[in-house]
Protein backbone atom coordinates (compact mmCIF):
# COMPACT_ATOMS: atom_id res chain seq x y z
CA UNK A 1 0.00 0.00 0.00
CA UNK A 2 1.35 3.54 -0.98
CA UNK A 3 2.52 5.46 2.21
CA UNK A 4 0.20 7.89 3.60
CA UNK A 5 0.36 10.31 5.75
CA UNK A 6 -1.84 10.23 9.21
CA UNK A 7 -2.43 12.62 12.55
CA UNK A 8 -2.97 11.55 15.57
CA UNK A 9 -4.29 12.64 18.82
CA UNK A 10 -3.50 11.24 21.91
CA UNK A 11 -0.58 8.94 21.32
CA UNK A 12 0.99 8.98 24.71
CA UNK A 13 -0.91 6.10 25.84
CA UNK A 14 -3.39 3.30 25.22
CA UNK A 15 -5.04 3.29 22.06
CA UNK A 16 -3.15 6.41 20.30
CA UNK A 17 0.12 4.83 21.52
CA UNK A 18 -0.14 1.47 19.44
CA UNK A 19 -1.74 3.45 16.44
CA UNK A 20 1.46 5.19 16.04
CA UNK A 21 3.52 1.86 16.15
CA UNK A 22 1.14 0.41 13.88
CA UNK A 23 1.05 3.33 10.92
CA UNK A 24 4.87 3.02 11.63
CA UNK A 25 5.30 -0.68 11.43
CA UNK A 26 3.52 -0.41 7.97
CA UNK A 27 5.16 2.57 5.91
CA UNK A 28 3.14 5.37 6.67
CA UNK A 29 4.23 8.45 8.11
CA UNK A 30 2.49 9.93 11.02
CA UNK A 31 2.57 12.64 13.05
CA UNK A 32 1.61 12.28 16.67
CA UNK A 33 -0.21 14.46 18.92
CA UNK A 34 0.02 14.50 22.87
CA UNK A 35 0.50 16.58 25.58
CA UNK A 36 3.46 14.50 26.40
CA UNK A 37 5.64 13.60 23.69
CA UNK A 38 7.65 12.12 24.96
CA UNK A 39 6.19 8.32 24.82
CA UNK A 40 6.46 8.30 21.24
CA UNK A 41 9.84 9.97 20.26
CA UNK A 42 11.76 7.84 22.46
CA UNK A 43 10.99 5.33 20.28
CA UNK A 44 12.68 6.63 17.28
CA UNK A 45 10.20 5.19 14.96
CA UNK A 46 10.76 5.58 11.31
CA UNK A 47 8.61 8.10 9.67
CA UNK A 48 7.20 9.66 12.76
CA UNK A 49 7.17 12.70 14.08
CA UNK A 50 5.72 13.84 17.09
CA UNK A 51 5.03 17.34 18.80
CA UNK A 52 3.75 18.07 22.44
CA UNK A 53 0.20 19.40 21.80
CA UNK A 54 -2.89 20.42 24.01
CA UNK A 55 -6.21 20.42 22.43
CA UNK A 56 -7.38 23.03 24.52
CA UNK A 57 -4.41 25.59 23.91
CA UNK A 58 -5.31 27.44 20.50
CA UNK A 59 -1.69 28.18 19.88
CA UNK A 60 -1.11 24.67 19.35
CA UNK A 61 -2.85 24.22 16.39
CA UNK A 62 -1.03 26.67 14.65
CA UNK A 63 1.92 24.30 14.84
CA UNK A 64 -0.14 21.67 13.29
CA UNK A 65 -0.35 23.27 10.38
CA UNK A 66 3.00 25.10 10.07
CA UNK A 67 4.23 21.01 10.17
CA UNK A 68 1.41 19.99 7.45
CA UNK A 69 2.51 23.16 5.44
CA UNK A 70 6.35 22.40 5.90
CA UNK A 71 6.63 18.32 5.55
CA UNK A 72 3.32 17.16 3.52
CA UNK A 73 1.49 19.70 1.93
CA UNK A 74 -1.75 17.36 2.58
CA UNK A 75 -3.32 14.67 5.01
CA UNK A 76 -4.94 11.56 3.94
CA UNK A 77 -6.61 10.46 7.30
CA UNK A 78 -6.88 12.40 11.01
CA UNK A 79 -7.22 10.50 13.63
CA UNK A 80 -9.48 13.05 16.68
CA UNK A 81 -8.71 9.85 19.34
CA UNK A 82 -7.78 11.99 22.36
CA UNK A 83 -10.17 12.01 24.90
CA UNK A 84 -10.68 13.09 28.89
CA UNK A 85 -12.75 10.00 30.69
CA UNK A 86 -14.32 12.16 34.14
CA UNK A 87 -16.13 9.53 36.30
CA UNK A 88 -18.09 11.71 39.39
CA UNK A 89 -21.73 11.74 40.43
CA UNK A 90 -23.82 14.83 38.69
CA UNK A 91 -24.16 16.91 41.22
CA UNK A 92 -20.41 17.26 41.91
CA UNK A 93 -19.80 17.91 38.39
CA UNK A 94 -18.74 21.45 38.35
CA UNK A 95 -19.37 24.07 35.62
CA UNK A 96 -15.49 23.83 34.98
CA UNK A 97 -15.69 19.93 35.02
CA UNK A 98 -18.12 20.13 31.90
CA UNK A 99 -16.20 23.05 30.45
CA UNK A 100 -12.68 20.96 30.59
CA UNK A 101 -14.45 17.52 29.75
CA UNK A 102 -16.49 19.17 26.33
CA UNK A 103 -12.98 21.25 25.52
CA UNK A 104 -11.05 18.46 24.70
CA UNK A 105 -13.79 15.89 23.63
CA UNK A 106 -15.81 18.20 21.46
CA UNK A 107 -13.88 21.53 21.05
CA UNK A 108 -11.00 19.83 20.13
CA UNK A 109 -12.37 17.43 17.95
CA UNK A 110 -13.86 20.40 15.96
CA UNK A 111 -11.26 22.85 15.96
CA UNK A 112 -8.47 20.12 15.09
CA UNK A 113 -10.73 19.11 12.08
CA UNK A 114 -11.34 22.85 11.10
CA UNK A 115 -7.45 22.99 11.03
CA UNK A 116 -6.29 20.10 8.97
CA UNK A 117 -9.40 19.92 6.60
CA UNK A 118 -8.01 22.49 3.98
CA UNK A 119 -4.92 19.86 3.48
CA UNK A 120 -7.24 16.90 2.99
CA UNK A 121 -8.09 15.46 -0.22
CA UNK A 122 -11.53 13.93 -1.52
CA UNK A 123 -10.34 10.81 -0.78
CA UNK A 124 -8.97 11.74 2.70
CA UNK A 125 -10.51 10.26 5.98
CA UNK A 126 -11.48 12.05 9.52
CA UNK A 127 -12.56 8.88 11.91
CA UNK A 128 -13.27 10.11 15.36
CA UNK A 129 -13.59 7.91 18.45
CA UNK A 130 -15.85 8.24 20.66
CA UNK A 131 -17.79 6.22 23.38
CA UNK A 132 -21.03 3.67 23.18
CA UNK A 133 -21.89 5.58 25.87
CA UNK A 134 -22.87 8.73 23.76
CA UNK A 135 -25.66 6.13 21.13
CA UNK A 136 -28.78 6.83 21.93
CA UNK A 137 -30.54 3.44 23.61
CA UNK A 138 -27.04 2.39 24.92
CA UNK A 139 -26.63 1.21 28.93
CA UNK A 140 -25.51 4.54 30.56
CA UNK A 141 -23.75 4.34 33.73
CA UNK A 142 -23.81 6.93 36.99
CA UNK A 143 -21.16 8.83 36.73
CA UNK A 144 -20.06 10.05 33.23
CA UNK A 145 -22.71 12.85 32.24
CA UNK A 146 -20.28 14.88 31.15
CA UNK A 147 -18.24 12.46 29.35
CA UNK A 148 -20.91 10.41 27.34
CA UNK A 149 -23.05 13.51 26.42
CA UNK A 150 -19.71 14.81 24.77
CA UNK A 151 -19.14 11.55 23.10
CA UNK A 152 -23.00 11.77 21.83
CA UNK A 153 -22.22 15.33 20.79
CA UNK A 154 -19.16 13.93 18.35
CA UNK A 155 -21.41 11.81 16.71
CA UNK A 156 -24.00 14.53 15.71
CA UNK A 157 -21.19 16.82 14.74
CA UNK A 158 -19.62 14.08 12.29
CA UNK A 159 -23.34 13.24 10.94
CA UNK A 160 -23.09 17.42 9.94
CA UNK A 161 -19.55 17.49 8.38
CA UNK A 162 -20.44 14.52 6.24
CA UNK A 163 -23.11 16.16 5.02
CA UNK A 164 -21.55 20.05 4.78
CA UNK A 165 -18.37 18.15 2.63
CA UNK A 166 -20.52 15.43 0.72
CA UNK A 167 -19.66 16.79 -2.70
CA UNK A 168 -16.04 17.17 -1.99
CA UNK A 169 -14.88 15.12 0.54
CA UNK A 170 -13.32 14.28 3.18
CA UNK A 171 -15.50 11.55 4.47
CA UNK A 172 -16.67 11.73 8.38
CA UNK A 173 -17.35 8.82 10.34
CA UNK A 174 -17.04 7.55 14.53
CA UNK A 175 -16.52 4.92 15.67
CA UNK A 176 -18.38 4.30 19.16
CA UNK A 177 -15.74 1.89 21.40
CA UNK A 178 -16.97 -0.06 23.97
CA UNK A 179 -14.93 -0.99 26.94
CA UNK A 180 -11.21 -1.09 26.48
CA UNK A 181 -8.14 -1.57 28.72
CA UNK A 182 -6.60 1.42 28.46
CA UNK A 183 -4.89 3.50 31.53
CA UNK A 184 -7.92 5.93 31.06
CA UNK A 185 -10.17 3.34 31.72
CA UNK A 186 -8.08 2.21 34.66
CA UNK A 187 -8.11 5.20 36.09
CA UNK A 188 -11.69 6.29 36.18
CA UNK A 189 -13.21 2.35 36.95
CA UNK A 190 -10.29 1.12 38.81
CA UNK A 191 -10.02 -2.97 38.69
CA UNK A 192 -12.23 -3.38 36.07
CA UNK A 193 -10.79 -5.36 33.08
CA UNK A 194 -11.78 -4.83 29.64
CA UNK A 195 -12.29 -7.54 26.86
CA UNK A 196 -10.54 -5.99 24.19
CA UNK A 197 -6.76 -4.55 24.74
CA UNK A 198 -5.72 -1.29 23.42
CA UNK A 199 -3.96 -3.37 20.74
CA UNK A 200 -6.38 -5.28 19.27
CA UNK A 201 -8.73 -1.86 19.21
CA UNK A 202 -6.06 -0.35 17.66
CA UNK A 203 -5.56 -2.72 14.82
CA UNK A 204 -9.33 -2.23 14.25
CA UNK A 205 -8.96 1.00 13.45
CA UNK A 206 -5.97 0.94 11.88
CA UNK A 207 -7.54 -0.92 9.24
CA UNK A 208 -10.61 1.11 9.50
CA UNK A 209 -9.10 4.30 8.65
CA UNK A 210 -7.22 2.99 5.83
CA UNK A 211 -10.03 1.85 4.03
CA UNK A 212 -13.90 2.67 6.16
CA UNK A 213 -14.25 5.10 3.98
CA UNK A 214 -14.95 3.45 0.92
CA UNK A 215 -18.21 2.15 2.48
CA UNK A 216 -19.32 4.56 4.74
CA UNK A 217 -19.40 8.49 5.09
CA UNK A 218 -21.58 10.42 7.73
CA UNK A 219 -21.69 6.94 10.03
CA UNK A 220 -21.22 5.57 13.55
CA UNK A 221 -19.94 2.07 13.89
CA UNK A 222 -20.41 0.63 17.20
CA UNK A 223 -17.29 -1.55 17.97
CA UNK A 224 -18.38 -3.35 20.98
CA UNK A 225 -19.42 -7.17 22.08
CA UNK A 226 -21.95 -6.06 24.14
CA UNK A 227 -25.98 -5.43 24.10
CA UNK A 228 -27.68 -2.97 23.39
Amino acid sequence: MKSKNIIITGTSRGIGFELVKLFSKNGHKVLALSRNDKPISSLNLEKVNSLAFDLCNEDDYKNVEIFIKNEWKHVDVLINNAGMLLNKPFTETTFRDFAKVYETNVFGVSEMTRTVLPFMKKTSHVITISSMGGIQGSIKFPGLAAYSSSKGAVITLTELLAEEYKETGPQFNVLALGAVQTEMLEEAFPGYEAPITALEMADYIYGFSLNGNKFYNGKVLQVSNSTP
